[in-house]
């Protein structure tokens, strides 16, 4: 990785689980993938949303996102495998309180 992503986007096994995500964040590339690429969202919104994250910190997440986009899409892919096979779990925690 480009010395100057390095600054911007870390791949550490104990944070989110090994993916990409933003130095000093919990916030994954792929989420800021969402926002800008699927919801139509500029790095100056995404930057008001969140503001810890600066605007070289989404570019350098959106630049990395282009140069591994397998990577990302993948990530992406297995979120959505995951988030459709627990929509039909029924909730613990509406079972804990009786609803």
């Amino acid at each position: 990785m480009p010395e100057v992503l390095k600054q911007h986007v870390i791949k550490t096994p104990a944070i989110c689980g090994g993916r990409a995500c933003v130095s000093g964040h919990r916030i994954r590339v792929a989420d800021i993938v969402v926002w800008h690429e699927r919801r139509g969202y500029s790095a100056d919104e995404i930057a008001e949303f969140f503001p810890g994250l600066s605007l070289a910190d989404i570019h350098a997440a959106l630049a990395y996102y282009f140069d591994n986009r397998a990577e990302i899409e993948s990530d992406l892919a297995a979120d959505e495998t995951l988030a459709s096979q627990l929509a039909g779990q029924p909730s613990k925690f509406r079972e804990k309180i009786g609803g």
